[in-house]
C-alpha cells in the first residue's frame, strides 16, 4: 500500500501521474515512483521520500508518455528505499506492476519462481507477483489472461495496476481488499486507489468490487471476474469538488478539518432530526428499522478513532436504547469465533469504508446471519457496498491523517441511531425533543469552542516538550480520554494513555509526578463528585492538571492548574463537544514541535491491510 493512480490517452501522463500521487499524499507513504511507455520505450522512475523529490528529479528528464502508472508506497514488505519503492518490473523492463496490499504466500511463490530462473531486487511481496505474471506472458497469454492467471495462485489482499510494453493500449487492474477505481474520461480513462486522484479530470467513476478485474483502454473498458465473467457495471457521479479536498489557506488539513466540525456536524444531522415528534428519520434504515429496533443484541466493530466512537455509542445504546451493547476491535473480531446468530446486529465503523480488518469483520457476521449495517464516510466505499443497510456521516472528505471531523460525525450519527431506537422502545417524546434540541445546538456550540484555539495553543507551549500524558475520563467521556491519548500520540510521537478516571488507581497512579501532564474530562454530569476526588489524588502527587469543564463551573479553578471551559450539553452527547479541545490541544504540541501534522510517520489514512 498505499497509493495507486495511473492514466491512459491522448495527453502526457506524467503531470497526471505525478499530481494524482499529490492528491495521495495524506494517505501516507514513504517512497514514490512512476512508470511509463510510449512508442515501445518504458521507463520507471522511482525513489524514496516525497512525491516533491521524484517531481524534482524527472523535471529535465523531459518525459512524455500516453500510458503511465504512479503510487506511493507504506512500506510493509522491506525497508523504505528505492529498489523495494513500486513500480516493479520484469526482468526485461517491458512488464510494471504498482500493488497495494499484501500477498501472503509470496515466498512460496517466490521459491518456484527460483526454480523457473528468475532473479529478485527487492524486499517486497510485489515483486514477486510482477515475475508471476511475466510467467504466464512468456507462454504466450495475452496480459488480462496472465493477471487472470496469477492472480488465481495468490493469497492474501491487492489493488494491482499493470502495464505491458507489447500490449500498449491498456491498463489493467485487478482488486480485493484493498480499493480501485476507474475514471471516465473523452478520448481518455483513469485508474485510481481513491477518487481524490482523479477528480480534476473526472467524476465519472466505477468502482471495483472485490474479485474483479478491468482492462481499461482509451475510449473503453470492460470489467470481469477473476475467473473471466464478464460484468456489468454501473457508473458513479462524484459529488465532492477540487475545492473541498484543497487546504483553503489552513497550514494544515488537520486544522481546517478541526474548524470545519460546525458544518461537518451539521451535515451529519441535515434533514435527519423529525423536531415535533422527538426523533430521528435515517433513510439508510428505513427497510431494516423494525429488525433493528428488536434486535436482542448489538455489536460495534472498528478500528482507532472509529473504536473509540463505537464505545461511546455502547454507553448511548444501553443508556438511552436499552439495548445490550458490545464493541469489538475488529482485528480482533473474526479470530476469536465470536457468537453472532440472525437476532443481532452488527455496526461496522469506518471513516474510508475500505479498513481491511473491518471489512473482514463485516463479512463474518454477514456469513453467520447477522443483520449488518455500515456507518462511513466515503460514498460508493466497499463496506457502504456490502453492507445490508447503513448511514453516511457525511462529513465532508478528511485528508488529514489523524482522524477529527469524522469523530464527532460518527458520534453525531451514533445520536441519531440511538434516538430512532429509543423512540420507538420506551423513550418519550418530551424526552426526544430535549435529544433533538440538543442536536441542534451543537454547531454553535461547537464554534464557540473553536473561539479557544489561541488559548490552547499558549497551553501547548508549555507542554509540548512532556514526555508522557495521561487522559482520564468517566462515563460516556471514558472514550474521549482514549481518543486524546490516541489524537497526541499520532501527530506529536509523545507517550500518552487513556484510562477510566478510576482506575488510575489500580497502577497508572505511580507514574504521577510534577513532570506528567494529566487531562481530566471534567463535565458536570453524573459523574462529577467523583472525577473531581480523581484530580484532587493527583493535585496531591504533583501532577500538572489540565482539565476540560463546562462553563460555569467555578469550583473545578481552585484545583486545577489549567482549564478550558466549553460550553454544556446532554450528557450522551458531551464527548462530540469534549473531543474538540483535545484535538486542538494535539494538534498545537505536534507543530510547535516541528512535526509534519497531516502525514504522521509510520501511518496511513486508510489501513487497507490486515
Amino acid at each position: 500500500m498505499c497509493g495507486i493512480v495511473g492514466y491512459i490517452g491522448n495527453k502526457n501522463c506524467v503531470p497526471i501521474l505525478i499530481n494524482g500521487l499529490k492528491r495521495l499524499e495524506y494517505r501516507g507513504y514513504d517512497s514514490a515512483g512512476i512508470g511509463i511507455i510510449e512508442n515501445g520505450n518504458s521507463s520507471i522512475i522511482k525513489n524514496k521520500g516525497k512525491v516533491s523529490a521524484l517531481e524534482e528529479r524527472i523535471h529535465n528528464m523531459n518525459l512524455h508518455a500516453g500510458l503511465g502508472i504512479g503510487h506511493t508506497r507504506w512500506a510493509t514488505h522491506g525497508i523504505p528505499n528505492e529498489i523495494n519503492a513500486h513500480p516493479h518490473s520484469n526482468s526485461n523492463n517491458t512488464l510494471f506492476l504498482i500493488h497495494n496490499g499484501i500477498i501472503e504466500n509470496y515466498q512460496t511463490i517466490k521459491t518456484g519462481l527460483k526454480k523457473l530462473g528468475y532473479h529478485f531486487t527487492s524486499e517486497t511481496d510485489s515483486e514477486v507477483l510482477v515475475h508471476l505474471i511475466d510467467s504466464f506472458l512468456v507462454k504466450g497469454y495475452s496480459l488480462c489472461k496472465a493477471v487472470q492467471l496469477a492472480l488465481n495462485e495468490v493469497e492474501g489482499t491487492y489493488g494491482i495496476a499493470v502495464i505491458y510494453r507489447e500490449e500498449p493500449d491498456k491498463i489493467v487492474v485487478a482488486r480485493k481488499g484493498s480499493p480501485l477505481v476507474v475514471g471516465l474520461g473523452e478520448n481518455e480513462n483513469f485508474i485510481a486507489s481513491d477518487v481524490s486522484a482523479i477528480l480534476a479530470h473526472t467524476k465519472q467513476v466505477v468502482y471495483l468490487d472485490d474479485g474483479e478485474l478491468a482492462v481499461v483502454s482509451k475510449d473503453n473498458f470492460t470489467v470481469k471476474t477473476i475467473s473471466d465473467k464478464e460484468i456489468e457495471k454501473e457508473v458513479h457521479e462524484i459529488s465532492m469538488s477540487l475545492e473541498e479536498i484543497d487546504k483553503g489557506g489552513f497550514p494544515h488539513f488537520m486544522l481546517k478539518e478541526i474548524m470545519e466540525q460546525p458544518e461537518s456536524v451539521r451535515n451529519s444531522m441535515r434533514g435527519r432530526l423529525l423536531i415535533d415528534e422527538g426523533t430521528s428519520k435515517l433513510g439508510g434504515l428505513t427497510e431494516v428499522v423494525d429488525r433493528l429496533v428488536n434486535s436482542k443484541r448489538i455489536l460495534i466493530s472498528a478500528c482507532g478513532t472509529s473504536w473509540h466512537a463505537g464505545l461511546v455509542g455502547e454507553y448511548m445504546l444501553e443508556h438511552i436504547a436499552r439495548i445490550p451493547t458490545e464493541v469489538e476491535y475488529a482485528s480482533e473480531f473474526r479470530y476469536r469465533n465470536p457468537i453472532i446468530d440472525k437476532d443481532d446486529t452488527v455496526f461496522l465503523i469506518s471513516q474510508s469504508g475500505e479498513t481491511a480488518d473491518t471489512l473482514a469483520a463485516l463479512r463474518e457476521a454477514k456469513n453467520r446471519g447477522a443483520l449488518v449495517l455500515g456507518i462511513c464516510n466515503v460514498v460508493g466505499s466497499t463496506i457502504a457496498r456490502e453492507s445490508t443497510a447503513g448511514v453516511y456521516i457525511h462529513a465532508g472528505p478528511e485528508i488529514g491523517v489523524a482522524s477529527t471531523k469524522a469523530f464527532t460525525s460518527q458520534l453525531v450519527v451514533l445520536s441519531l441511531i440511538t434516538l430512532l431506537i429509543a423512540r420507538k422502545k420506551s423513550l418519550s417524546a418530551p424526552e426526544g425533543r430535549e435529544i433533538v434540541k440538543e442536536l441542534q445546538a451543537l454547531p454553535d456550540k461547537i464554534s464557540e469552542i473553536l473561539k479557544l484555539n489561541d488559548k490552547i495553543e499558549e497551553l501547548a507551549n508549555e507542554f509540548k516538550d512532556a514526555n508522557n500524558f495521561l487522559y482520564l475520563g468517566r462515563g460516556y467521556n471514558f472514550p474521549v480520554a482514549l481518543e486524546g491519548a490516541l489524537k497526541l500520540k499520532e501527530i506529536s510521537y509523545i507517550h500518552a494513555e487513556g484510562y477510566p478516571a478510576a482506575e488510575m488507581k489500580h497502577g497508572p497512579i505511580a507514574l504521577i509526578d510534577e513532570n506528567m501532564p494529566v487531562v481530566f474530562i471534567a463535565p458536570k454530569d453524573s459523574t462529577y463528585d467523583k472525577i473531581i476526588s480523581n484530580i484532587e489524588e493527583v493535585r496531591a502527587r504533583g501532577g500538572k492538571i489540565i482539565a476540560i469543564a463546562d462553563d460555569g463551573d467555578g469550583e473545578i479553578d481552585r484545583i486545577v492548574d489549567h482549564v478550558i471551559k466549553i460550553p454544556r450539553t446532554i450528557e450522551m452527547l458531551s464527548p462530540i463537544l469534549n473531543s474538540i479541545p483535545l484535538q486542538l490541544l494535539a494538534y498545537h504540541i505536534a507543530v510547535k514541535k516541528g512535526l509534519n501534522v497531516d502525514q504522521p510517520r509510520n501511518l496511513a489514512k486508510s489501513v487497507t491491510v490486515e
